[in-house]
């Protein structure tokens, strides 16, 4: 996947959580779990900049697992709110599982081979 690509995807789904967010009941629970998540699921867009800037591999790599962090925040969180039936449009929370697993999947494969990357670069 091209870099582009891969941000462009963190930015539509950081767009997804807002909208679910600014669904969510007006309530306590609602507003906390609001709030939480519209941190968590903006997060790996923004981060994903900051890694691209890296100054080295592992910093690429802390900045990467961070992203990764935010999106297993964000993924329990979607399932707080299916669970306590808080949303709206079940529609949209699916399609937001479904996203965050998939780009919970490519952070995991990214870690893996930048670390591989980086053992192979101390050896030689």
């Amino acid at each position: 996947m091209r870099k582009f690509d891969l941000e462009e995807r963190l930015i539509d789904f950081a767009v997804m959580i807002i909208n679910i967010c600014e669904s969510l009941p007006n309530t306590r629970a609602g507003n906390t779990l609001s709030n939480q998540l519209v941190r968590s699921g903006t997060s790996p867009a923004l981060n994903y900049g900051e890694a691209q800037g890296a100054e080295s591999r592992r910093d690429f790599i802390h900045k990467i697992k961070v992203i990764l962090k935010e999106l297993r925040e964000s993924l329990i969180c979607l399932k707080i709110i299916i669970r306590a039936e808080m949303g709206e449009n079940s529609d949209q929370l699916d399609q937001a599982l479904k996203e965050n697993d998939e780009l919970i999947a490519i952070f995991v494969k990214s870690i893996k081979t930048a670390t591989t990357n980086q053992l192979k670069e101390k050896k030689n």
